[in-house]
């Protein structure tokens, strides 16, 4: 109930602020290193309908939280670095009320246009975030960059999202959102595959498109969560992360659904998987964000189409704070009509998917179709598929049944053929740490491996202001 209403509630609130019409806005970054968030709200207050918001090629320190959800027709033009550090955001996050997660800007409205140019960057000052939370999954008030609420027919371009503090950014009750040539980088100094980072997040969204993305980070690439529909993914390069669908069926008792999902000519390089399901167990335990479980709904109509790698689905996902894992076989979260079309590239291991689904809702409808996908070092191909509780497989048979509370089969996608598109630019490289070691006890060939993606900021001249805030 709270989260229906809760879109209602903040849209009463922010009509008492309002937004004036305005023409050209240019903001300045404070000489001081200060805070700058002052000048961008009022930059939006002025400016934010039938207007510009410009941010020349500086660095702008966002110290305080920014609610923008009014925006009417207003362009944004981010050439500089916006910048976040963590001592006032333990304390001042806004929450979503999902997950208990935060945000550090609500930004939404109506035909909006956000241009970051290739140079425009959120810059999460993660370092020391991950330094802070020392591993601990889901630290509160460690907030995410940026949440798109409310907003329709808009289109983001051309954005940097590096060290991002959590995840980098939710689409949350918003529509018809086309989001290009976006490029995300939260890697880790050391080098660590650091949780929580997600590139994107999708909740109560329908008529998304994720085009042109490259994503280097610790978690999932993009996680299609609770009630969302049409979503698309596509022309993206993907390091170490997957496509995520899930994590659902948290909240007990609650129905929610994911509908409609195409993924498209993707690369994946050093990750686990190409795309995964995973839904909470049908047992309620602990409290979200770590905990929880019991929730109803499915996962239906999605379709992976020319990627690389391999398929995998549990339905085991339950409270990670305490207690003994199990219930695997209880989750009544449905899951079926999925589809993988022209898969390729090369994994570690000889199952092209693992399907853990619940005896209590088994999964049904799972086609596989034009599977070209090769065991790393050899000429053989993957052609097993483990699987528990799947009724009406399309095109393929389980050729392994494997009790449901057996723990995850992971195979590390190596390398895929590169897909003919236009890429943005980047360099990337694979680094293999250590030789390949065989564990006998999973039959699995684990390489560890971490990507490198070169940074690469070109400088762009700025326009003559109009309205000059932080002068």
């Amino acid at each position: 109930m709270l989260l229906r209403s809760l879109p209602l509630l903040l849209s009463c609130l922010h009509a008492l602020s309002g937004f004036a019409k305005g023409d050209s806005c240019v903001v300045r970054a404070k000489a001081d290193a200060g805070d700058d968030t002052p000048a961008l709200i009022d930059a939006f207050k002025r400016c934010g309908q039938d207007g510009t918001v410009s941010l020349p090629d500086e660095t702008y320190h966002i110290n305080q939280v920014m609610n923008t959800t009014t925006l009417k027709n207003c362009r944004i033009d981010l050439k500089g670095r916006l910048l976040v550090d963590i001592n006032y955001w333990l304390e001042h996050s806004m929450p979503i009320y999902y997950q208990n997660q935060s945000t550090v800007w609500f930004l939404g409205g109506e035909n909006i246009t956000f241009n970051g140019f290739g140079t425009g960057t959120f810059d999460g000052n993660g370092q020391v975030w991950y330094d802070f939370a020392k591993g601990r999954s889901n630290y509160p008030r460690r907030p995410m960059a940026l949440t798109i609420f409310e907003a329709k027919n808009s289109r983001f371009s051309g954005l940097r999202f590096v060290q991002s503090q959590m995840w980098t950014m939710t689409i949350m009750y918003s529509s018809n959102i086309l989001l290009d040539n976006i490029y995300v980088n939260s890697s880790a100094s050391n080098g660590a595959r650091i949780s929580n980072t997600d590139g994107a997040d999708t909740l109560y969204a329908d008529n998304i498109t994720f085009r042109n993305w490259t994503i280097a980070n610790g978690d999932d690439g993009i996680s299609v969560k609770a009630n969302s529909t049409n979503i698309v993914i596509e022309n993206s390069t993907f390091h170490g992360g997957a496509v995520a669908l899930g994590s659902i069926g948290q909240y007990a008792g609650s129905f929610e659904t994911i509908e409609n999902v195409t993924l498209r000519n993707i690369d994946y390089l050093g990750g686990f998987y190409a795309a995964y399901v995973k839904t909470w167990t049908g047992k309620s335990k602990g409290i979200p964000p770590n905990g929880g479980g019991g929730g109803l709904g499915s996962i239906t109509n999605v379709t992976l189409h020319r990627a690389a790698g391999v398929f995998f689905i549990t339905q085991c996902t339950h409270w990670s704070s305490g207690g003994e894992p199990g219930n695997c076989d209880t989750s009544r979260f449905s899951v079926h009509n999925i589809t993988m079309t022209d898969v390729h590239g090369n994994v570690t291991n000889p199952a092209v998917a693992t399907l853990k689904c619940s005896p209590a809702a088994p999964c049904h409808d799972i086609k596989f179709d034009n599977i070209n996908v090769a065991i790393n070092g050899t000429d053989k191909k993957a052609d097993q598929y483990i699987c528990t509780a799947v009724e009406r497989p399309i095109g393929w048979a389980c050729t392994e049944t494997r009790a449901v509370e057996q723990p995850w089969v992971r195979m590390l996608l190596v390398s895929s053929p590169r897909i003919n598109r236009n890429q943005p630019a980047m360099s990337h490289c694979i680094v293999f740490l250590q030789p390949a070691k065989l564990v006998a006890s999973l039959r699995l060939l684990i390489l560890e491996s971490r990507s490198c993606i070169s940074e690469h900021r070109p400088q762009l001249a700025t326009a003559p202001p109009v309205v000059v805030l932080n002068p």
